[in-house]
């Protein structure tokens, strides 16, 4: 025997309103948490070099977390469809025989 459970109203979207706000609070911590390491790498290694490498750091990061669905996107079709894709480029190398000295 199943027994499903209906719920009304606004009980309903509850559980998604959680976890939306988790979501949000996610992408947010992520950023903090980047621009903090940048920070204390910055202040332990009292260093411009330190400080630049690790704002391209966070500069890459932000840049593959912000895309990331069209990145699986792409994946995806990939995997999904590889009949419609470029095929793979295929190079043919033609072994030498070295020279009687041993020099090719």
């Amino acid at each position: 025997m199943s027994r499903s459970l209906i719920l009304a109203g606004r009980l309903d979207a509850l559980g998604d309103s959680w976890l939306g706000t988790l979501e949000d609070w996610g992408d947010k911590g992520l950023k903090v948490a980047l621009i903090a390491i940048v920070v204390i790498t910055v202040v332990r290694k009292v260093s411009l070099k330190a400080g630049i490498g690790a704002l391209i750091g966070l500069v890459l990061a932000l840049g593959i977390y912000n895309s990331r669905n069209s990145l699986a996107n792409i994946f995806e079709d990939e995997v999904n469809n590889p009949a419609n894709t470029q095929p793979a480029v295929t190079v043919v190398v033609d072994e030498k025989t070295p020279a009687p000295g041993g020099v090719m």
